[in-house]
């Protein structure tokens, strides 16, 4: 198969192409710096042309309000260029949970992004991943003070980048799904264990204090950022630190 790989340069796009490749599929990585913008269009449908499928693995510059109006006008722009290509299928990377938590204005955003794909004029697939493992240290980045990490204790099942390219490889050469596959890690941790754990295994000397208002995870409730009934991936997270 012939694989258009929209962010294919990045953390997950990287390695969904070098897994199509070895594979023995075309895979092809676009991104701005192969002069593919897919806010403003250009490049578009040079990218998509002769594609049996599209992997859009793009993402908003910003997690805040601006964030609904790249998934809109991206989609939109590739969309209508695959349509036009006559592409068989379009896959795209969302979140665990991503409609449970409406107080975030980066998940309203993916959820858009989904509505747009399940209205669109192409057979589609949505792999929803959980949280990955190397945005750890960002996340513990965000509300950290001197020595001081503060973090609640929402749970999270992080999964490591390898495993979400795999699935999402695997999702991009089968037929469409018209519908959601979700993937998880195989370990529920609650985000301040979490930290805690990566802190340890690092040698780094901060403390992380439990605080249910810290952070961008402080808007969750609940669990519904894990989902035990989903595809549990084989990387456990204490192997993935060492």
């Amino acid at each position: 198969m012939k694989i258009a790989v929209i962010g294919g340069t990045g953390l997950i796009g990287s390695q969904v192409v070098e897994k199509l490749n070895a594979a023995g599929h075309q895979a092809v990585p676009y991104s701005l710096s192969t002069g593919v913008d897919v806010v403003d269009g250009a490049g578009v449908d040079r990218a998509v042309e002769g594609a049996d499928a599209v992997v859009n693995l793009t993402n908003s510059p910003t997690f805040d309000d601006a964030s609904p109006a790249f998934f809109r006008t991206s989609m939109d722009n590739l969309l209508a260029a695959a349509d036009r290509a006559g592409v068989g299928h379009f896959v795209i990377l969302s979140i665990v949970g991503v409609d449970q938590v409406p107080e975030l204005d980066y998940y309203r955003a993916k959820l858009l992004q989904e509505e747009i794909l399940r209205s669109g004029p192409v057979p589609y697939s949505i792999v929803r991943a959980t949280q990955f493992m190397e945005f750890m240290e960002a996340v513990m980045s965000w509300t950290s003070d001197g020595d001081t990490v503060r973090l609640p204790a929402t749970p999270i099942q992080p999964i490591a980048a390898k495993d979400v390219a795999a699935e999402v490889a695997d999702v991009a050469v089968g037929t469409p799904l018209n519908g959601i596959r979700d993937i998880g890690g195989p370990d529920v941790f609650p985000l301040d264990e979490l930290g805690r754990l990566t802190l340890s295994r690092n040698g780094d000397g901060r403390t992380v204090v439990t605080d249910p208002t810290a952070g961008m995870f402080a808007a969750v409730k609940g669990d519904v950022l894990t989902d035990r009934d989903a595809r549990l991936a084989p990387t456990r997270y204490t192997d993935w630190l060492a």
